[in-house]
């Protein structure tokens, strides 16, 4: 992936994509669904992705499992970035885009791997090319 790519504004197509296929509800209705669901959601909340469109927070809904819980590589994935000090709207758009680091293949498909190992050494390798 170009390193151009998180040096400028992340693409306003990029959210349409998420919404029109994972969906992209806001952090508000995200807490309703899961406060319907789960007794405590507060522990699953600091735990989302969130991304920042105009004035609204977002949860991109490929974090999500059909049982409103979340998917635990993107959640090991989430956490990785927040130790890389990657921006959330950046991860969301690394997940979105073919990575030659995982056979040009968009991590978010492979977001249901049993060892999250190479999408992690992965996301590492965007902050290296950035870096450099």
């Amino acid at each position: 992936m170009p390193t151009d790519l998180y040096r400028s504004p992340v693409p306003a197509q990029l959210w349409e994509r998420i919404r029109n296929e994972f969906h992209l509800p806001s952090l508000e209705q995200v807490q309703e669904r899961l406060s319907a669901v789960h007794e405590d959601p507060e522990p699953m909340i600091r735990r989302l992705s969130r991304v920042f469109i105009g004035e609204g927070t977002y949860c991109p809904g490929y974090q999500f499992r059909p049982d409103m819980t979340l998917n635990p590589v993107v959640v090991a994935l989430f956490e990785r970035a927040m130790d890389l000090r990657i921006p959330h709207n950046y991860l969301a758009l690394w997940m979105m885009v073919p990575s030659p680091t995982v056979q040009g293949r968009r991590p978010v498909d492979l977001r249901h791997a049993k060892d999250p190992a190479p999408l992690l050494a992965a996301l590492g390798h965007v902050l290296a090319d950035v870096a450099a």
